[in-house]
């Protein structure tokens, strides 16, 4: 059985083997994350809930997990909420509109290329020092200029070009995953559901 890990674009496709690299170690057998990609974060939400009961009703899932970023995600957030509040608000919400227990929605704040910034190692040894501010809290990149931009804008100024997609799975493989869980709070949330609905499974 596997979990089928929904996310928004290509970006997201090296996660489920980052997930793979924190989760197997902690469980009496590997189990198998398969990525269900969406185009766009406007069609995940049109879609999402249709296409998390088809799976799950298959009866071959251990769960549907559903991952989104926090920034761009076009949602009707409560006024004036904090971050946290708007995660607990629509990951309820989501939730809510698949209406199964063993379907879970988490969200990357804001973005998934925050949990990057956790290893500086793993950065070109031009850009670290622009990156030691946000090292030990890098969910705090926030809305003003999100992860992706800030990485963007710092290779730009050092002549580099960060691409997302390419540039981003190559990062992602060479990120220590137990390094993130420790600094990124809405990630080791994630981590943990699926550890407990893995080992619920037998895993």
């Amino acid at each position: 059985m596997n979990f089928a890990l929904f996310v928004e674009g290509p970006t997201e496709r090296a996660i489920p083997a980052f997930v793979k690299r924190w989760l197997d170690p902690r469980l009496s057998r590997p189990v198998g994350v398969k990525p269900v990609r969406f185009q766009g974060s406007g069609d995940y939400l049109k879609s999402f809930a249709q296409r998390a009961r088809k799976d799950l009703d298959s009866g071959e899932l251990i769960a549907v997990i559903g991952l989104l970023d926090l920034y761009g995600a076009p949602l009707s957030f409560p006024p004036n909420s904090t971050t946290d509040e708007k995660c607990t608000w629509a990951k309820s919400e989501l939730e809510r509109r698949v209406g199964h227990s063993r379907f879970r929605q988490h969200f990357a704040v804001h973005e998934t290329e925050a949990w990057l910034l956790s290893d500086l190692r793993i950065f070109p040894a031009a850009i670290r020092d622009y990156l030691k501010s946000y090292a030990d809290r890098p969910e705090s990149v926030d809305f003003r200029e999100p992860p992706a931009k800030l990485l963007q804008r710092l290779y730009r100024a050092e002549a580099l070009e960060y691409k997302k997609v390419t540039d981003g799975s190559k990062l992602f493989g060479k990120l220590t995953p137990d390094l993130a869980y420790e600094k990124c709070p809405h990630l080791r949330m994630l981590l943990g559901d699926m550890l407990s609905l893995a080992k619920a499974a037998g895993y």
